[in-house]
């Protein structure tokens, strides 16, 4: 078998399966397990698959530029971002995330509803200047483009002065094993630091986002009380998500 196409098949089966074990792959194709993590390193820099101990899992499509994110699963995100805004109560105090579907969520809000937004996004502040009763907090620190959101200490300090009673974060990542993730290591840190500071994490999660990984682990499914799609999980993740106490919230 050519070496494309047994790439090709891996592919396939990860997108079946989330996952694939280099040691039954070697098995299956009667070559080497050096020969199944050649391929797989060649396939994690091509963006396919997130590489793990022993094997592979499926990489998020949601590690793309800002420009190409903001053109993915544009429907899908909106209607997250509607059943998500039925969460949101008059008054409360809200963290919103960065990224472009907590930027369609802050879209999403009534213009009406009295509420207080805390973000680290100057993107998210942005698109809430027009709302009226929405008192918005703006956490300031070093800008990570690929979000659009600030990060390191100065953004650290200003969160350990909030208390929430919402986080709405955004992933690139929902798998039943790796759980929440994200592609930077910076970005993962301050969303573990924001979810520390409200009394409930809702994590919002397009389609694409489902049952895939990306290099860092923001935290275990437990951590989320919520989970907000625009669809049913796969049984795997469904199941996953059950025995951790998330509720899967949907249109």
């Amino acid at each position: 078998m050519l070496t494309s196409q047994r790439k090709s098949e891996i592919l396939a089966l990860l997108k079946r399966q989330g996952q694939v074990e280099a040691k039954a792959l070697a098995t299956h194709y009667a070559v080497s397990e050096d020969t199944i993590r050649r391929d797989l390193r060649e396939m994690a820099a091509e963006g396919l698959l997130q590489r793990v101990h022993g094997g592979a899992l499926l990489a998020s499509p949601a590690e793309a530029g800002l420009a190409e994110r903001q053109r993915i699963a544009i429907p899908s995100k909106a209607q997250v971002a509607a059943a998500a805004t039925r969460l949101i109560a008059p008054g409360q105090i809200v963290i919103l995330d960065g990224g472009t579907t907590c930027a369609e969520l802050a879209r999403s809000l009534p213009r009406d509803m009295p509420l207080t937004v805390v973000t680290h996004s100057p993107t998210i502040a942005v698109a809430l200047a027009e709302h009226e009763k929405i008192e918005v907090v703006l956490i300031g620190g070093r800008l990570f483009r690929h979000s659009m959101v600030a990060v390191g200490a100065a953004a650290l300090e200003a969160l350990s002065h909030v208390r929430a009673d919402l986080y709405f974060m955004g992933v690139t990542g929902v798998h039943a094993e790796a759980g929440f993730s994200t592609g930077d290591y910076e970005e993962a840190y301050i969303k573990r630091a924001l979810s520390a500071r409200a009394a409930e994490t809702v994590v919002l999660a397009s389609n694409e986002k489902l049952g895939v990984a990306s290099a860092y682990k923001i935290g275990d499914l437990g951590m989320a009380a919520s989970l907000v799609v625009d669809g049913a999980p796969s049984p795997e993740l469904g199941a996953a998500l059950a025995s951790a106490g998330v509720s899967v919230v949907s249109q």
